[in-house]
């Protein structure tokens, strides 16, 4: 009876909350981390300490919320149900975009909510813009697979702005049942203003009508890789407040959706980077938000852990070395393309170019007794791997152990994760949570 009077209680006063004054958020930005969860804020907050970087962002906005992932079929969450739950506030099974458990209704979402009732809407992403959690917010899908069937429904959600990757690959998929032709021609024949090229991105102005702009044709490379000709998930922000700015607002999901897939490859300095891109982008929000203090919120959270990451490792004891992380100079995948790369180049390439290689991209030292020194039993690993082409994953695993962070799996995790957020109304996050708390909530404050 206590616990039922407890939870009626905090559920008055977070309506109380939300209907304190009759003035809602006129702008509102969701910030989703794609496998973020509380380890991988905090060792990209310590790995900024130690190098300088400062504080990150997002772990210091006033209100915090602890916010269970589990899906309507599993307590390990996909990014499907997860982004479904986020976006439209009901649980589904994973794989499902948008729709119910058994598939038969669709369900709103926080976005479609907004552009109802007169707000802009804008979607961002680093990974592919027809991926799992974007489409949550525009796409009803049985499948998170009908990567076609879910570009037909970005052009038809007519959302003013979509920015990030490209369609994955899938925007002239004539296999697809639901085929009427390339995406991007569909998408202009229906008003769209298609951007491929980073001069082109810079120069859309407000005015340009809807906006679908991509920095690559799939994913936006890695942070680590530094490619700067590529515009950023903080240049894709910056834009989307530029163009959807406007006297009834606007609503905005923005999504680091690679580090998610950092999590899968278990590669803790090219994850912590991509966390670091998403406090970028929130400080551009937090920039606008304080030109607009009593008419932004700002919300930011992960749709569920990926990897079990840890930071701590047996082989470093209590010692943990993050800013060790910083010696990596480019992704492991990026990593394995070099090396074949100067495999090709030199016909006696040897282990001793290799770890030369090593040196240069990990900061391993082959001789002296420096923190990067490898040992006798880590040689034996990258030369064996050296043999059986499988270098860039032991230089992985030998980088994680020599700072100290550990991994348990190479998927998804049932973790909570930690919801932060700022502004008009961001007390209503608090306390222990669920991830549809987060949409419904969203959808009292967007009317």
């Amino acid at each position: 009876m206590k616990r039922i009077l407890f939870v009626f209680l905090f559920a008055f006063c977070v309506m109380g909350a939300l209907f304190a004054d009759d003035a809602n958020p006129k702008y509102v930005f969701l910030f989703i981390g794609d496998g973020m969860s509380t380890p991988q804020r905090m060792m990209a907050e310590e790995f900024a300490r130690k190098v300088g970087h400062g504080e990150l962002l997002i772990n210091h906005f006033p209100s915090h919320a602890t916010t269970r992932t589990v899906s309507a079929n599993s307590l390990v969450t996909d990014s499907a149900a997860a982004g479904t739950a986020l976006a439209c506030g009901e649980k589904t099974n994973n794989g499902r975009i948008g729709m119910s458990v058994d598939g038969s209704r669709r369900l709103e979402s926080v976005a479609e909510v907004a552009h109802q009732n007169g707000k802009k809407v804008g979607i961002v992403t680093s990974v592919t813009i027809n991926h799992a959690t974007p489409a949550s917010f525009y796409a009803h899908r049985p499948s998170r697979s009908q990567y076609y069937g879910i570009g037909l429904d970005l052009i038809d959600s007519n959302f003013e702005y979509f920015g990030g990757g490209g369609f994955g690959g899938y925007a002239d998929n004539t296999k697809s049942s639901a085929y009427r032709g390339n995406l991007y021609e569909l998408a202009e024949k229906a008003g769209y203003k298609v951007v491929s090229d980073p001069e082109a991105f810079h120069a859309l102005k407000p005015g340009d009508g809807k906006v679908l702009a991509r920095g690559c044709e799939q994913a936006l490379p890695y942070t680590i890789d530094g490619e700067t000709d590529v515009p950023t998930l903080e240049d894709f922000t910056r834009k989307g407040i530029e163009l959807l700015d406007n006297p009834n607002g606007f609503f905005m999901m923005i999504e680091g959706g690679s580090i998610d897939w950092c999590g899968h490859a278990n590669e803790a300095a090219t994850n912590l980077m991509e966390v670091l891109a998403l406090d970028k982008a929130v400080r551009a929000a937090l920039e606008f938000a304080q030109k607009h203090p009593d008419e932004t919120l700002i919300v930011v959270t992960g749709d569920h852990e990926t990897g079990g990451m840890t930071m701590g490792f047996a082989g470093t004891g209590y010692a943990l070395y993050v800013d060790r992380l910083a010696k990596q100079k480019c992704s492991i995948g990026r990593f394995g393309e070099l090396l074949k790369k100067a495999r090709s180049a030199k016909e006696d390439f040897d282990f001793d170019d290799a770890c030369a290689m090593l040196t240069k991209y990990f900061g391993f030292e082959f001789s002296g007794d420096g923190p990067m020194k490898i040992s006798d039993s880590e040689l034996k690993t990258l030369r064996e791997a050296f043999e059986q082409d499988k270098l860039p994953d032991a230089a992985r695993r030998v980088m994680n152990a020599k700072a100290g962070v550990g991994w348990t799996s190479g998927a998804h995790t049932a973790l909570p994760v930690l919801t932060t957020s700022y502004g008009k109304k961001a007390d209503v996050f608090t306390g222990f949570i669920d991830n549809t708390d987060i949409a419904n909530r969203l959808k009292t404050l967007v009317k």
